[in-house]
């Protein structure tokens, strides 16, 4: 029988745009883009260079580290660009598509299967990335044994696409075998976490997965929250986690035998004129499912979502491990005493305005700030969504000292970037709590190594 968890903590931003139950076709795109930024902690070596000839599974680069982890590929063609950015830092791979040709892998029925064969596909076709560890917030260390494994089922951040829509335009049979490649490569449990506001039947008949259902504001649908609750993790225990999206690739790697990193990606935001989902490969430009379809005006385009999302151009790629693309106003203006206005068009953690008296309200948020960086203060407000058993304004001050033993203390090794992200949101003194968090991380990975 599934468990529920009701948590109370955190917060819904209302933004005006999101997708609606619509799945479009369109012409796949000319260019994709791998980006190594989209893995922290990764030292990318190329194995590739401009004029390379790829098929959909071939290595584009490794981590120098682990160079068993590779990452390819998602289609066949040829790279035509390796962007560069501050001493020399690798940002991404281009390549250019021609042809449906791809690296075959093998058929593989993975209940057949030891769990060191399964790693090693997952390894060379370049599917290995898409699972990821706590503690930390990065690539999985094909040299351990997590104590579980989690599925992501839902997401609750900011105009979040619809996992139970994007479920229903896939074969179940790719979601069971991805599960079942899963289940052996780890001696623990493997939890699927669902939303406990639409409690579906389709996934209660799987065996060997234990079911939880988590429901609230925001972040309830982040795989820290969960894992925090279900199996805490510490510095010397390891939990993985899958996004579903990407459970589904793997099981099409085991039945088809290649490498169709395919995603459905909603597109969203108060910008785009119809707000609605798309079939793209991963990495693929988002040229294509903007064209006439985004209000004029000067806009931000987000790979993700508006609090963890990353700035791209409007021909810029989707990132490795995003569902969705936003659109929303730059906010590049001053309002002259914008604080005194009434404010029944804004938007306010705090109540502050005249819209508390419309909660059902949704709003045309831009990225302005409102004001610049200050004394950063107590105030209490951080443990309000922060539905967690930690002090994050303490964690973030201890990082800020490298404080080793106090950043253990307050729970550095459960939380990543997006789980305090609605802190740096409600944060009255501008601080940006998210680069914070993943310098502590970074600063206890490199103690550990």
């Amino acid at each position: 029988m599934p468990s529920s968890i009701i948590l109370k903590k955190g917060f819904d931003i209302k933004i005006e745009g999101s997708a609606g139950k619509i799945l479009s076709s369109l012409p796949e795109p000319d260019l994709f883009g791998l980006k190594p930024p989209d893995f922290p902690g990764l030292i990318p070596r190329l194995t590739v260079k401009p004029g390379d000839k790829v098929l959909a599974g071939t290595p584009l680069f490794h981590d120098k580290i682990r160079p068993e982890i590779l990452f390819t590929s998602p289609v066949s063609g040829k790279v035509v660009a390796v962007n560069r950015g501050e001493r020399r830092a690798l940002l991404e791979v281009v390549v250019e598509k021609s042809g449906e040709d791809y690296v075959d892998f093998g058929k593989i029925n993975p209940e057949n299967s030891t769990g060191e064969h399964i790693k090693k596909i997952l390894l060379i076709s370049g599917l290995w990335p898409t699972i990821r560890q706590r503690p930390y917030h990065v690539v999985a260390n094909p040299a351990d044994t997590p104590k579980s494994i989690f599925i992501s089922g839902f997401d609750t951040s900011p105009l979040a696409p619809d996992y139970d829509f994007i479920l229903e335009n896939y074969p179940r049979s790719l979601f069971i075998t991805g599960i079942n490649a899963l289940k052996k490569l780890t001696t623990g449990k493997v939890h699927l976490v669902l939303n406990g506001k639409n409690k579906k039947t389709d996934y209660q008949d799987i065996p060997g997965v234990e079911i939880t259902h988590f429901s609230g504001p925001h972040p309830a649908g982040n795989v820290g929250v969960h894992i925090h609750h279900l199996d805490p993790v510490s510095k010397d225990q390891k939990v993985w986690f899958v996004n579903m999206q990407d459970v589904i690739s793997i099981g099409r790697l085991f039945e088809e035998g290649r490498y169709m990193p395919e995603k459905i990606i909603a597109l969203t935001g108060s910008e785009v004129i119809v707000p609605q989902y798309y079939r793209l490969k991963r990495g693929a430009s988002i040229s294509g499912i903007i064209r006439d379809n985004i209000k004029p005006g000067h806009q931000r385009y987000i790979s993700g979502n508006v609090l963890t999302g990353t700035k791209i151009p409007s021909g810029g790629f989707i990132g490795f491990y995003d569902s969705q693309v936003t659109v929303i106003p730059e906010g590049d203006y001053y309002e002259f005493f914008g604080w005194i206005a009434p404010g029944k068009s804004k938007f306010s953690f705090y109540r502050a305005f005249l819209s508390k008296l419309f909660p059902r309200k949704q709003y045309r948020l831009d990225t302005n700030m409102h004001g610049g960086e200050r004394a950063f203060v107590l105030t209490g407000k951080y443990e309000q969504v922060v539905p967690m058993d930690i002090f994050p304004m303490q964690l973030c001050k201890a990082v800020m000292a490298e404080d080793i033993d106090n950043m253990e203390n307050l729970g550095i090794y459960e939380v990543a970037e997006e789980d305090l992200a609605l802190c740096e949101y409600i944060c009255p003194s501008k601080i940006e709590i998210q680069t914070i968090i993943r310098k502590g991380i970074d600063l206890m990975v490199k103690e550990m190594s």
